[in-house]
């Protein structure tokens, strides 16, 4: 695993120092342009991809379970350490805290990982883990979370509703629904959603590395994010590893589902944090330091697994 790792480090490397090259405002301009492009065109394209040659069985719902218990209970663990934002200086913080906590970064570091380790059929476990269980959790829970904690502002997101504006979701549901009714898919859909899912693996890894920074005064506030860094890399796989025993899960599904519990705090919870005038430099130095670590953490979580 520690080549693969360190052929990933490189695209993250190489995000940072663009972003030290380009300054930050111009960075987050650039890392929200190509998030978009991810978001909306070419992770859409390879969920339809991917799910629509998985054959659906039990395991593919018992994925978002395992998935669902371990984002709820470590939100619980967060919840009871940071309680109402009084030790951490303001609900702002400790809006930002929680989400960190429970969200972990799937898709954009988990998808690459699982298809680098165990090969493009456990994008089959990455997918359903994110887009089943921590993405319609994430606007629906975490939205609630955002708006207790930090400002909703005139135009309040709705829960519920926003996750039906993912388009990953509609194209997991067409990519379902193709392989549940045996549609064959086309030649030139499958070469040109291929050529479309290929990019996002790089895209994403760069983008990680586009938002990582450091703040002033980091040193100081490491003991607010030691909660944070033992729940994402160190409680929640835990906390997967039994639900995935609890749910039967299958010896091959076990390790990269036990793997994408153990991923560092998700990227795109610096776009809520923003959104809802939470703590996101806070929030950013989460996402810097157990990305870090995961490099660490993930080789040791998967000698131990396997």
């Amino acid at each position: 695993m520690f080549p693969i790792l360190a052929g990933m480090a490189g695209i993250i490397l190489i995000g940072v120092l663009w972003r030290l090259f380009l300054g930050g405002k111009n960075a987050e301009i650039i890392r929200s342009h190509l998030t978009k492009a991810v978001y909306e065109i070419f992770l859409p394209a390879l969920v339809l991809h991917v799910m629509w040659q998985t054959e659906m069985d039990i395991n593919v719902l018992r994925v978002p379970v395992v998935a669902s218990v371990g984002i709820l209970v470590s939100l619980l663990a967060a919840a009871l350490i940071y309680g109402d934002g009084k030790r951490l200086g303001g609900k702002r913080a400790a809006g930002a805290m929680l989400l960190a906590a429970a969200f972990g970064n799937f898709t954009y570091l988990g998808l690459p990982i699982l298809t680098q380790t165990f090969g493009p059929w456990a994008q089959s476990i990455a997918i359903p883990y994110d887009l089943f269980a921590s993405t319609p959790l994430l606007f629906t829970v975490g939205i609630l979370i955002a708006q207790h904690y930090g400002q909703a502002g005139n135009n309040p997101l709705h829960p519920g509703i926003e996750v039906l504006r993912v388009p990953a979701i509609w194209a997991a549901v067409l990519g379902v629904l193709a392989s549940i009714l045996a549609i064959p898919m086309p030649p030139w859909l499958d070469e040109t959603l291929g050529v479309l899912g290929s990019a996002v693996i790089p895209l994403m890894l760069l983008c990680i590395g586009l938002a990582m920074r450091w703040q002033s005064g980091w040193a100081s506030r490491i003991p607010v994010l030691l909660p944070v860094i033992a729940i994402q890399l160190v409680f929640m796989p835990l906390v997967v590893w039994g639900a995935c025993i609890g749910v039967g899960m299958p010896e091959n599904y076990l390790a990269p589902a036990v793997l994408e519990g153990a991923m560092p705090c998700m990227v795109l919870g610096l776009v809520i944090c923003d959104r809802f005038k939470l703590d996101s430099s806070l929030y950013a130095e989460a996402v810097t330091v157990t990305t870090a670590l995961s490099l660490i953490t993930l080789p040791i979580w998967l000698s131990l697994i396997r």
